[in-house]
């Protein structure tokens, strides 16, 4: 999976919004009701590097593994960064991508919810 495809996944994902935020940031950011769920660096030297939150048992795991590492400020919260997109497991991207993503959702109010899928609360 390259950078644009998983920009297309990201923006594919129920009410997400993409935000770019220019310099000092350089972060081209994915969030669903004002939650993060993912995020790319914009900006050399970390052009297009990607970072999302994964599961605290799989944190360890994966920053072990040759070109993901605890993402920059928000490791301590279980976020990794992916180096290079194009080397990783397409179908098990999709799979974090998700999780980080309801794990997002899941960090909404239910008037939120409500909000983002039209009805009353």
């Amino acid at each position: 999976m390259n950078t644009q495809q998983l920009q297309q996944r990201c923006r594919a994902f129920a009410h997400a919004s993409e935000t770019l935020h220019p310099h000092p940031g350089n972060i081209l950011e994915y969030a669903v009701g004002g939650k993060k769920f993912a995020y790319f660096k914009t900006s050399e030297p970390e052009k297009w590097r990607f970072s999302l939150r994964v599961a605290p048992d799989l944190f360890l795991g994966l920053t072990a593994m040759p070109g993901v590492k605890p993402a920059r400020y928000m490791g301590r919260f279980h976020w990794v960064t992916i180096v290079d997109v194009c080397s990783f497991p397409p179908e098990w991207l999709a799979e974090l991508l998700a999780w980080s993503y309801q794990k997002a959702r899941s960090g909404l109010s239910k008037a939120e919810l409500a909000s983002l899928d039209g009805k009353a609360a």
